[in-house]
């Protein structure tokens, strides 16, 4: 059986990389995306989470608090009561932003001194950080203005001291590029495991699989490898150009990265082979790609954070696997994540990998016999 898989895989990667169509599919765009993606390409957010930790019991800090919470731009997501919740809050993106007064902050404001009013953000997400920190400011400088003309106090009675938490400077690139090895890793793998079987058709050699001895899992198999090899390649390689080019950080375990890589592609490949089964020509494994791709990146908060989307959308995305390997390597890279907060990650594209597999499976059966 294994001999028959190697020889079908061999077999797939001569026919990839004899065809010049497909070997520049498989060099150029990811370099040229990359290029484009890493120093072109910019996003925006209108809907920003925040919490509130307030140790002050005084009334001006309830007063600002008051301008956030009826602000239409933000959205305060909990009241947090000690340093230990900050934390959490941060690192599982539950929030953008913690607004932190201390226990005189009103004391020091009502006898005419400035307070400090710290803002942790998460850096991650640079371009929905700096936004949240243009509002924040807006906001603060609004009531400094409206107590210097109460109070007729000169100096602005709240200072903010800004904290950036995993991205210290708030360089978007350091959000966006780290996306980009999902984004190319899926498009190489679909393109090439969605022509696999409508290549053999259109040339004629699929039905020369019909009096092999091989069954319909060892023809899967053999199709599946060749897209798991190039797609790993594919990611190495972007990973490789994102942290010894772009100069973005790997912080995490490495391994944690690849484990969401190999079950990332196990879910592309599964897909790729499924809309592969159901085309009779090229064109039509390329068309029908082409209508998956684009959805699975707009859903996938690549570009549009997911949390803006309608309820109904939001639940869609849970069958995109892009969608929980943008949060795993985005993780990996700027947070430093482990196994133990990425496992929920993997659950569920090991879970669409295998029922696309099988859903492949049964099409290729139905085709042999």
């Amino acid at each position: 059986m294994f001999k028959r898989i190697l020889a079908l895989t061999i077999k797939e990667f001569i026919a990839i990389l004899k065809n010049r169509k497909s070997r520049m599919v498989l060099i150029l765009p990811p370099v040229a995306q990359i290029i484009v993606f890493g120093y072109a390409a910019t996003f925006d957010l209108n809907h920003v989470g925040i919490g509130i930790y307030n140790e002050d019991t005084g009334i001006v800090s309830r007063d600002i608090i008051a301008r956030f919470k009826g602000s239409k731009t933000f959205k305060i997501v909990k009241y947090i009561s000690d340093d230990t919740q900050v934390a959490p809050l941060i690192n599982l993106q539950k929030a953008i932003a913690v607004l932190h007064f201390h226990r005189n902050f009103s004391k020091e404001i009502n006898t005419g001194r400035s307070a400090d009013l710290q803002v942790i953000l998460d850096g991650r997400n640079s371009n929905t950080a700096l936004i949240a920190l243009n509002y924040i400011q807006t906001i603060i400088a609004d009531f400094n203005r409206q107590w210097s003309i109460e109070k007729q106090d000169m100096p602005p009675p709240a200072q903010l001291k800004v904290r950036s938490w995993f991205n210290r400077m708030l360089d978007s690139h350091w959000f966006f590029i780290p996306g980009i090895v999902a984004l190319l890793t899926i498009v190489v793998t679909l393109e090439v495991t969605a022509l696999s079987v409508a290549k053999e058709r259109e040339a004629g050699t699929f039905d020369q699989l019909l009096v092999t001895p091989m069954t319909p899992f060892e023809i899967l198999v053999g199709k599946s490898l060749p897209g798991m090899i190039i797609g790993t390649l594919e990611g190495t390689f972007i990973i490789l150009v994102t942290v010894f080019w772009f100069d973005i950080p790997l912080r995490g375990n490495l391994l944690a990265l690849y484990v969401g890589l190999f079950t990332f592609l196990l879910s592309a490949i599964g897909i790729g082979l499924m809309i592969s089964s159901i085309s009779v020509t090229q064109q039509q494994g390329l068309m029908g790609a082409f209508m998956f791709l684009v959805p699975a990146v707009v859903l996938s908060g690549f570009a549009t954070p997911i949390a803006n989307m309608p309820v109904l959308v939001q639940k869609l995305t849970l069958l995109n696997p892009m969608r929980y390997f943008l949060i795993i390597v985005r993780s990996v890279f700027l947070q430093g994540a482990s196994f133990g907060l990425l496992w929920s990650q993997y659950v569920p594209m090991a879970v669409i990998g295998i029922i696309s597999l099988a859903i492949a499976g049964s099409l290729f059966r139905k085709r042999l016999y």
